[in-house]
Parts: C-alpha cells; sequence; structure tokens
C-alpha cells in the first residue's frame, strides 16, 4: 500500500474520503460523494460487497445472504437502484397482494384501486382469515395508530396493542405476519414508536406503498455495480482503530497499515465500532446499549418444479416461518425473523421443520421429495429499535468524521430504505459540516471536481 499527493496546476487538490463498510450505507455514501467529485475508498473488512445485503457461492447456486423484501415506499432505495442502472432488476406489485397461508385454509388480502386508505381498508373487511371480531379489532387499531401519540418511544408495541384490544387471533393473523418481519424482534422488545411507524408508513399511507417486491437478481450485483463508481475498494481490510489528531481524523489503521485521509464515513454496527481503538473520540453515546436480534433463512429445493407455480410468495400465520418466497422451480427460501431460539439448532432440524411447516400449508407438496436443504443463520443481522433507545445521528465530535447505518437516526427499523437513507444523510453531513468549517477559516468551498487529497491510497 502507498500513499501519494496528487495536484494540478494550482487547482486545490480533491477530497479524499474513505467509507469504511460496503453494505448499502456505505455504498449510498459513497455513491453521494462521488457526485460531489471526492475520490472515494471503500474498505470492507469482508471478502464480499453489500453487507448485510450480500450473496455467495454455495456449488453451483449463488445464494443471498438473506432474503430481503421491498416495500413501495421504499423510496431512497429505489432511487438508488435506479441510479445504478438496475431497475429493471427489481420485480415489484402494481398493487399490494398477499396471499396468506393460514393452519386452517388460505386468504387473500388484495388492496383495491381506490384512494388509501380505503384501498385496503374495504379488502380487510372480506379478510376471511380473520373472524369478524378479530376484523374490527384491527381496524379500532389501524384507527387508532392514525393519530400519533406522545410517550410511544417509551412504550413496548405489545403494550400498545394490548392498550387498542388486540386479541390472540388478531396478532397471530395480521400484527406477526407484518410487522415481526419489518421489526424483526418481539413486540415486547421493540418500542410502539418503531412499530406504529411501519404501520403509518406501509399500511396507512399512500396506495402505492406496501407493495411488495423483490430483486430478481443476487442481491451482490447491486453492491459491485456501486462499488464500480468508487475510486478504489480495498476487499479483506479490517479497520481496527482510528488516528486522530487535533480534534480531526488522520487516517484509519488496518492492522500494521494506515490510511491517510481527509474524511471518514464509518459505516458499521456498533459492535464493530466499539472494536475500534479511539471510538471514544467520537463521542458517541450508549453504543453499548444496541442490541441485536437474529434470522434465519431455509431454503429447499423439492422434485415438484411445477407444483408450485402459481406461488410467487405468501405469508404464514401462527408458524415460525414468517413467509415463504418461491425462488426458482421446485426452489423455496423461508424467512424466520426474530429467531433467537432457532438460529442455533443445527441445520438438519431448521431444514426439518421448515419442510414440515411448508407441507402442513401447501398439499401440492405433499408428494414431493425433499431434494436438499440449506440453513442461512446471521446471529446479529438487525439492531433491537427497543423503548428508549437513543440513536445518533451522523455527526459526531469529530467534523470530518460521519456515522452510517440503519441502526443511527433515520425514522426506520432495520431495512435496506433505512440503510440508504443513512449513507445519504451521512454524505450530505459531511459536506455541509467541512464546507462551514472552510468558510469560516475563510477559504472557498472546493468546487466538485477539483482536486484535494492529502492522502491517496493503492495497491502495490
Amino acid at each position: 500500500m502507498t500513499t501519494s499527493t496528487t495536484k494540478t496546476g494550482s487547482a486545490a487538490p480533491v477530497r479524499h474520503v474513505a467509507v469504511v463498510g460496503a453494505g448499502l450505507a456505505g455504498l449510498a455514501a459513497a455513491l453521494s460523494l462521488k457526485g460531489e467529485g471526492w475520490r472515494v475508498t471503500l474498505v470492507e473488512r469482508s471478502r464480499l460487497l453489500g453487507g448485510k445485503a450480500t450473496s455467495f457461492q454455495l456449488g453451483d447456486v449463488e445464494m443471498d445472504s438473506g432474503q430481503h423484501a421491498i416495500l413501495g415506499c421504499y423510496s431512497s432505495f429505489l432511487e438508488f437502484v435506479e441510479e445504478l442502472g438496475m431497475r429493471g432488476d427489481l420485480r415489484i406489485q402494481e398493487r399490494f397482494d398477499v396471499l396468506v397461508l393460514t393452519e386452517t385454509g388460505r386468504a387473500r388480502l388484495r388492496a383495491l384501486r381506490l384512494p388509501a386508505p380505503l384501498h385496503l381498508a374495504l379488502p380487510f373487511l372480506r379478510f376471511r382469515a380473520l373472524g369478524i371480531r378479530s376484523r374490527l379489532q384491527v381496524a379500532r387499531a389501524l384507527l387508532a395508530a392514525k393519530r400519533p401519540r406522545s410517550g410511544e418511544e417509551g412504550e413496548t408495541f405489545a403494550a400498545w396493542l394490548h392498550r387498542h384490544g388486540q386479541g390472540q387471533q388478531s396478532r397471530r393473523v395480521f400484527w406477526e405476519p407484518f410487522l415481526v418481519p419489518a421489526l424483526n424482534a418481539p413486540f415486547d422488545r421493540v418500542s410502539a414508536a418503531a412499530g406504529l411507524m411501519v404501520v403509518r408508513t406501509a399500511l396507512l399511507g399512500n396506495r402505492d406503498a406496501a407493495r411488495i417486491g423483490y430483486a430478481t437478481v443476487p442481491l451482490a450485483r447491486f453492491a459491485e455495480r456501486a462499488a464500480e463508481r468508487c475510486d478504489e475498494v480495498l476487499l479483506r481490510t479490517p479497520v481496527t482503530g482510528l488516528h486522530v489528531e487535533g480534534g480531526e481524523l488522520r487516517g484509519l489503521l488496518t492492522g500494521g497499515a494506515e490510511i491517510g485521509v481527509d474524511a471518514t464515513v464509518l459505516a458499521v454496527p456498533p459492535e464493530r465500532l466499539l472494536r475500534m481503538a479511539g471510538v471514544e473520540t467520537l463521542g458517541v453515546p450508549d453504543l453499548e446499549k444496541f442490541t441485536t436480534q437474529p434470522i434465519v433463512d431455509v431454503h429447499l429445493w423439492y422434485d415438484a418444479p411445477h407444483a408450485l407455480d402459481d406461488l410467487d410468495f405468501a405469508a404464514m400465520t401462527g408458524s415460525p416461518v414468517q413467509w415463504i418466497f418461491a425462488k426458482g422451480p421446485g426452489y423455496l427460501c423461508c424467512s424466520l425473523s426474530s429467531a433467537d431460539d432457532l438460529v442455533s439448532q443445527p441445520e438438519e432440524r431448521l431444514v426439518a421443520l421448515a419442510d414440515s411447516e411448508l407441507r402442513s400449508r401447501l398439499p401440492e407438496l405433499s408428494q414431493a421429495t425433499l431434494l436438499r436443504g440449506v440453513a442461512v443463520r446471521d446471529p446479529e443481522a438487525t439492531f433491537v429499535p427497543a423503548p428508549g433507545l437513543r440513536r445518533p445521528g451522523p455527526a459526531t465530535a469529530l467534523a470530518n468524521t460521519v456515522l452510517a447505518g440503519c441502526w443511527t437516526d433515520t425514522g426506520w427499523p432495520a431495512t435496506m430504505e433505512g440503510a440508504v437513507r443513512s449513507g445519504r444523510a451521512a454524505a450530505r453531513t459531511l459536506v455541509a459540516t467541512l464546507r462551514k468549517q472552510e468558510r469560516a477559516a475563510g477559504r472557498a468551498p472546493a468546487p466538485p471536481g477539483s482536486r484535494r487529497s492529502r492522502a491517496g491510497v493503492g495497491h502495490e
């Protein structure tokens, strides 16, 4: 690794920023800073790009690290994909339409082509997976959710549901299939504010907000396309510490070497920040208060390639498997969110559990033979939006260092939308702070594309 200083004539040097973490948050920040004319080095500890939204090769199959769903209200994520020129690699429903597999049969909840909230309210009245009493319970709670109240940050979502008269069937058939995957935590561990944010944005938002979609290519393709825009990508390069002098970050320590920078975006989760030497200089409180929850995905291949031709995806009630997605002929992915009691189970038990759950709801599989099963675990998949948790904004005590990640104060739970929003917010904050600093020092801000770099980083 070498460092160099490059200038062209008398023009100001290009700012050199290191983005630590190649997940969606870091990639979104990198693209925003490239748009400002900065030189971007992407630093990632793994051999893979994409963070939680990546893919890996298993034999002859490339598998995503987790089954990530997309909603129509993911405006920043959709803009990010559009910027990459990959909008055609997403499949999103024209309108919200979900098949629900209950313990006793099937039901469908499909939006009408009416203005919100009538688009979902009228179909919900005919949602036969719930009894009439439970439908009325949910309807009353949804009406109450439209009116924000003080104290939602300190109350659990479980307490809010209880206070609004939600019975066991209402929770099992409606709230849990739709909200547990979004929050990835039990309702007694998340704030009412987090749960109600999902309800207000997706279910009570505009007519297109709740539309469900997914990527039709491996998730790693998005990360790879974004990384191509960066000036340099350093994989297998864990950042172990921060070199800070005079209240400013001077470099990143990477196990015996140092990357000199003008600015840095730290797009890593709290537990990784806490392991970095010098993290106290950031002045970010309560990092140790963040907790995480696991997700398990079980991939199953059957010798019945056409048995489920009509299945795209479906929700399951009263089951550890909340959602199933058809990934290909005879290939199903089962998503098990908030999987605290399952993540440490042996793979064969997880495969047997998912297979049993599917066969209990899908008679089409009654004569099918399970050819193969693979369990993918993420023990620290997402942070828990607990009551009273203080999520920091992008700014830190160091003017040239900002934070990104879906765990920061985006207003969203741990989603791809929250990750992209955080990365963009971090880039905006960094640019604005350094421009203000330059004005205060009596220097004109460097125009986009000008040369401003104290140190570049490359491979020998």
